[in-house]
């Protein structure tokens, strides 16, 4: 099925199945590196596996706090972190490899901060391309002194950490969560309140899970549209015993594929559906799509393995899809969802255009033009303008050569595009799907048979 060079993928004449997803990936890298911060032992169930998890899971590791995996299934894996605290990590001895993984650096990035200590965040070729200045500005106003490269534009970033650092208030230039995570972060080691202001409001998993560890964080909605974070500094980060909801961002490819198949039944266990991350569930069912939605009995956050987080089972069945068209606030919501949404436009009645989604050209590719010319190879009308897509649906999709770049939303957008299209379609560099989803070529087969 998959080599190191190709996925080779069939047209599917039916889907049915049962899928369990990775944990989510937002929820486990903010679990692992807030049970380095907290002092005793947290421990992170159903944590997703892949290589961005793990990079994390190493950089906690690396500054002084035990972590030790414990059971997993391949998409899953339970950690047990025990740590000295926050005031006892250590210096790491080298370079803490973040590998893929901009949530790892940035969000590190903003921890290293607030340490009195020294040390150097880098990673692979693409993410030495993904910008950072957005993080550096406001941390070396909070007092922390960090140097990136090409004036400070691009991995990798060094950090002198500096404590206590100042509390500042800062508004966000780009929706990013990463960022504004970044910020609350440093601003626990911070003397006084911080806030961070975004025009759109973006995913808060960090907000809830400092919350359920002892930290308030207060939301303020302003007249204008805007929100604003604060914490207040000096705050202890709590040991805990967490559940990991499912990936809704993993679930987005089964969704899709088994709206645009003629004939499919797909159920998907355990969705996280925190209300900053669902949009790409309303945005399908207002293309058409027929999702049934069963929420959990106990949801998350109800329960001391909570981490605040709604769940549900999702049940998606063949249907016919229409055009929307998505604003740059719709985009925010879903900028991890952009790939695959574009696949199910093509299966769609009409244009769909989707507005401001320049931050896609930042991810692991540029996934505006790798989105593009992959869906196009397989027959798609799609254009782009600026930062602008426009997808004319109602084209059959034929199998083509398709190349992931490396990137694991292209690589599982373009496989399951090759479940509905006539013949035979390859994708290139498939490995990229174990960064978020190790055994997606699995689950594809499976539902499949």
């Amino acid at each position: 099925m998959t080599d190191p060079a190709v996925a080779t993928i069939h047209a599917a004449t039916r889907l049915r199945g049962e899928l369990h997803l990775p944990g989510d990936k937002s929820v486990s890298h903010r679990a692992l590196i807030l049970a380095g911060l907290a002092s005793g032992e947290s421990r992170i169930l159903g944590s997703g596996d892949g290589a961005d998890i793990r990079s994390t899971a190493e950089i906690v590791r690396a500054l002084g706090a035990r972590v030790e995996r414990l059971a997993g299934d391949g998409s899953t894996v339970d950690y047990r972190v025990e740590s000295p605290g926050v005031d006892s990590l250590t210096e790491p001895e080298g370079v803490l490899d973040c590998g893929n993984s901009g949530t790892s650096l940035r969000l590190m990035t903003g921890v290293l901060a607030g340490l009195p200590m020294t040390a150097t965040l880098d990673g692979d070729d693409s993410l030495r391309r993904r910008p950072v200045a957005r993080i550096i500005e406001p941390l070396r106003s909070m007092g922390a002194d960090l140097h990136g490269r090409q004036d400070d534009s691009l991995p990798p970033v060094v950090v002198v950490g500096h404590f206590p650092l100042r509390a500042i208030e800062h508004t966000t230039t780009v929706p990013s969560a990463q960022v504004k995570s970044a910020i609350l972060l440093a601003g626990l080691r911070a003397e006084g309140r911080t806030t961070v202001r975004e025009a759109v409001a973006t995913r808060d998993h960090t907000e809830r899970m400092l919350r359920s560890r002892g930290v308030p964080v207060e939301r303020t909605d302003d007249a204008d549209g805007s929100v604003a974070w604060t914490v207040q500094g000096g705050m202890a980060v709590q040991a805990l015993t967490e559940r990991v909801p499912g990936d809704v961002s993993a679930a987005a490819f089964w969704l899709v594929v088994g709206a645009i198949h003629p004939d499919a039944e797909l159920t998907i266990r355990g969705v996280g559906l925190n209300p900053t991350r669902r949009a790409i569930v309303d945005l399908l069912r207002s293309m058409g799509a027929d999702i049934e939605e069963r929420p959990d009995p106990a949801p998350q956050g109800a329960t001391d393995e909570g981490v605040g987080e709604p769940m549900a089972d999702l049940i998606v069945r063949s249907s016919t899809l229409r055009a929307i068209e998505l604003t740059p606030t719709d985009v925010a919501a879903a900028i991890d969802e952009i790939p695959i949404l574009c696949l199910a436009a093509t299966a769609a009645v009409g244009t769909t255009v989707i507005r401001g989604a320049g931050e896609l050209r930042h991810k692991e590719s540029d996934r505006i033009d790798g989105t593009a010319a992959g869906l196009r190879a397989l027959g798609a009308q799609i254009e782009i303008d600026g930062d602008d897509l426009s997808i004319t649906g109602g084209r059959r999709l034929r199998g083509a050569a398709t190349d992931g770049l490396d990137d694991h939303r292209l690589v599982m957008t373009f496989a399951v595009a090759g479940l509905v299209a006539s013949g035979e379609t390859s994708v290139g560099r498939p490995q990229a799907a174990s960064i978020s989803y190790p055994r997606f070529f699995d689950d594809l087969e499976r539902v499949r048979a």
